[in-house]
């Protein structure tokens, strides 16, 4: 049976348990063990050198990075498609991810910084905080334009296109950024999270919440004692400068609670 490495609340990996369910292709999703405290191995980190999730093992085939192993699942399993018909649509929707996954999904991740992870309070918490939500609802009168009146972001069926979106979206309202009611944004958002596809992986977060792990305020204090470190990528790296957490990411290193990704060999 595929494997895919997981950690339910991660964007990259909800897209493609998304696909994976949409297309009928029954998977196993192990935890990656030691991911959070930048001591991940075995067979996760031989099948992603980065040691991010996703990763996907299918037999002897170990992929990483999510746009890739979904285009894996699609040249494998190219029935239903989840990509449009045409060349000049299917480069819509990957301009749609690249936008979700290297811009969006940064604001969601910084919030998650500070209340989750308490790594500034204060000011300068509210500061970013505030510079979060003007960044999101900037995001959604974007998403709306790009909806048009389209059904779906995809274009008359559900694809790449919306699996690509709806993570991080409903990522948003987690942190209490709603989409604006009677919008044509918020109607697609209703009908993509009914889909069977979407409802399963959202209940993967809440199974694991509620499965008795460690909660925020225990992983907040294994991260100030450098137990815990968060992954600060380059997207990461440039929305935390942006927004003035300079002071967080001195702080991150002066106490060896951030990573980066390893090195290659």
């Amino acid at each position: 049976m595929l494997r895919l490495y997981d950690h339910p609340f991660s964007p990259y990996a909800q897209k493609v348990k998304i696909s994976l369910r949409e297309k009928g292709q029954e998977f196993e999703i192990p935890l990656p063990e030691g991911i959070g405290a930048g001591g991940a191995r075995g067979e996760f980190v031989e099948a992603n050198p980065r040691a991010e999730v996703p990763a996907l093992i299918d037999g002897d085939v170990k992929i990483f990075d999510s746009t890739i192993i979904l285009e894996y699942i699609e040249d494998k399993w190219p029935t239903p498609p989840m990509l449009p018909k045409s060349p000049a649509e299917r480069a819509r929707v990957r301009m749609l991810e690249e936008v979700m996954d290297t811009h969006y999904e940064a604001i969601n991740w910084g919030l998650g910084e500070i209340r989750s992870f308490k790594r500034a309070t204060g000011d300068l918490a509210k500061k970013i905080e505030a510079r979060a939500a003007e960044q999101t609802q900037g995001y959604f009168r974007w998403l709306e334009k790009q909806l048009g009146d389209r059904t779906w972001f995809n274009g008359d069926y559900f694809g790449w296109g919306d699996l690509a979106v709806i993570p991080y979206l409903n990522g948003s309202r987690g942190h209490g950024h709603h989409v604006p009611e009677g919008t044509k944004l918020a109607a697609w958002m209703q009908r993509a999270n009914e889909r069977p596809s979407v409802a399963a992986t959202t209940k993967d977060i809440t199974d694991m919440l509620s499965s008795g792990a460690p909660g925020m305020g225990d992983v907040a204090e294994m991260v100030e004692k450098g137990l815990f470190k968060r992954e600060y990528r380059d997207h990461r790296l440039e929305w935390m400068i942006k927004v003035g957490g300079m002071e967080v990411i001195l702080k991150g290193l002066e106490r060896d609670n951030i990573r980066f990704g390893p090195e290659f060999g």
